[in-house]
């Protein structure tokens, strides 16, 4: 299933006209007029990367294992798993989720371009601060897959990626890469426009950048900075005062469900904990238990079957199928057919980009970075009513004593940008090992490992190692072949 791949990635003046394949056949004077808030709404609907990165950032990290031989092989899955570059412009490979995100941004600088030379006013901020924060976030994944992870130390020399604010009016155009500071700076300042003009109004408001996915993106944004005081702040605004009734329930509704139910609900409107949720093009669902790479036996028992350490109890994830296809059902294709005689189509996807569990977790990690141990443990608990099975808030409630004993882990492992007092590690480790589990094969782990420098090693099931250091440069990936060749800087190697 192959896309085209336009100038440097970037797909930006087909985008100017809602027929994006026939755009670069139409003059101008002839594209659809943006002049109505009705058509910049529907111009924002496409505003969010239409891809999904999990297929290609999950194998890279420790969440993937080797299952042999008899278990499928997928490209994708096999060429991460290893850390190799890959070119291929195939639906869930990186080029397709660069092109993708430039599209969405494309959208989004359209949209604004038109909020503009309609006047602007009250009646339009609420457009405006979408496009705002999907151009943000937009920007945001593609500064956290290709570059450098955000260093005040070295952010000024660090190769970032092409922050695009300009709808496209020429067929070519020159882009610079600019540095991490300077992507990390135009992110802040959409986010700290954006953020109070979104809204609420909205039919199916978990498709769009509403007000708690817009707290969520500003939360996540700054704990990869370590501006500890405003994760907590963007995240207050989404809690409330009682975080553990916003969470998935693995403990309670889910434990109910069929493998069919938990596929639909994961990333449904339905679950409370969903905050922004974005369909792509995709075929994850068909591979992702049975690829070799993936959830073997041996990981899946450590990971789940292990028990949570909680007075002997289980984690509540449901792990289904067996030794090639352990799997946490979160994934369900729907397919849009374009040929019904033939039966040809495209499959698309739901995601879960930001969640209220992603939001706890960056708050307590927040909470523990400034010393306030005792909220990150009410945060901790809160979390973990909702994961372990048979959760009873009566004896069940861990203290610091115990975290730090369950959750031991050696200096040196965990080596951000900022440093991790010995007496912080235990909460960290705690932290980074519940986002493993509850984010389990959906690519955010990647991110952990980035931002905390973590080692990885992949061995095959003939016991060969492949290690990726802390500082290796295979954990940005290389831009794609056809932006190079249109003059962007390539990562090292």
């Amino acid at each position: 299933m192959k896309k085209t791949l336009k100038l440097v990635g970037i797909s930006l003046l087909s985008i100017l006209i809602f027929s994006c394949e026939d755009s670069l056949d139409e003059i101008p004077d002839n594209r659809t007029q943006i002049d109505t808030a009705e058509k910049i709404g529907e111009l924002l609907t496409l505003a969010y990367p239409a891809a999904t990165y999990a297929p290609f950032l999950e194998p890279r990290t420790d969440n993937a294992e080797d299952k042999g031989p008899t278990a499928n092989e997928v490209r994708i899955n096999t060429e991460s798993f290893f850390w190799r570059d890959v070119n291929d412009n195939d639906t869930d490979f990186p080029t397709d989720y660069w092109n993708e995100a430039y599209e969405a941004i494309a959208q989004a600088n359209q949209a604004l371009a038109s909020i503009e030379e309609l006047g602007g006013g009250s009646e339009l901020n609420y457009l405006k601060g979408e496009a705002l924060m999907a151009r943000a976030y937009a920007h945001f994944m593609l500064v956290n897959i290709w570059s450098k992870t955000y260093d005040p130390a070295t952010a000024a020399s660090d190769l970032g990626i092409p922050y695009v604010t300009e709808p496209e009016d020429i067929v070519i155009k020159d882009y610079t890469r600019g540095s991490v500071q300077e992507v990390y700076q135009k992110i802040e300042a959409d986010i700290i426009e954006g953020l109070p003009l979104v809204t609420n109004d909205y039919d199916i408001p978990k498709f769009h950048f509403n007000k708690d996915a817009a707290n969520a993106f500003a939360s996540r944004f700054y704990l990869f900075k370590g501006d500890w005081e405003k994760v907590i702040q963007y995240s207050n605004n989404v809690l409330g005062d009682a975080p553990a009734t916003l969470l998935r329930d693995w403990n309670g509704a889910y434990d109910a469900f069929t493998f069919s139910e938990i596929s639909n609900e994961y990333s449904s409107t339905t679950d409370i904990s969903n905050l922004l949720i974005v369909s792509g093009q995709s075929l994850y669902s068909r591979f992702y238990a049975g690829a070799r790479y993936q959830l073997s036996s041996g990981l899946a028992t450590n990971l789940f079957f292990n028990g949570s350490q909680v007075n002997g109890k289980g984690w509540a994830y449901p792990v289904f199928g067996n030794d090639l296809f352990f799997n946490i059902p979160k994934y369900v294709e729907y397919f849009r057919t374009t040929n019904a005689a033939a039966n040809i189509g495209f499959a698309f996807l739901n995601s879960v980009l930001l969640s209220t569990d992603e939001v706890l977790l960056n708050r307590a990690e927040a909470y523990a970075m400034l010393g306030q141990t005792d909220m990150a443990v009410m945060d901790i608990n809160s979390f973990l009513s909702k994961k372990v099975d048979g959760y009873d808030a009566a004896t069940d409630v861990l203290t610091i004593d115990q975290i730090n004993t369950i959750y031991t882990v050696a200096e040196g492992i965990y080596t951000p940008f900022y440093t991790i007092e010995a007496d912080k590690l235990g909460l960290i480790h705690a932290l980074a090992e519940f986002r493993r589990r509850e984010f389990h094969n959906e690519g955010l782990r990647w991110f952990d490992i980035r931002r905390h420098n973590l080692e990885i090693i992949h061995e095959d099931v003939n016991e060969n190692e492949s290690t990726l250091s802390k500082t290796d440069n295979r954990k940005q990936l290389q831009i794609p072949a056809d932006a190079l060749s249109f003059g962007l800087q390539p990562n090292p190697r």
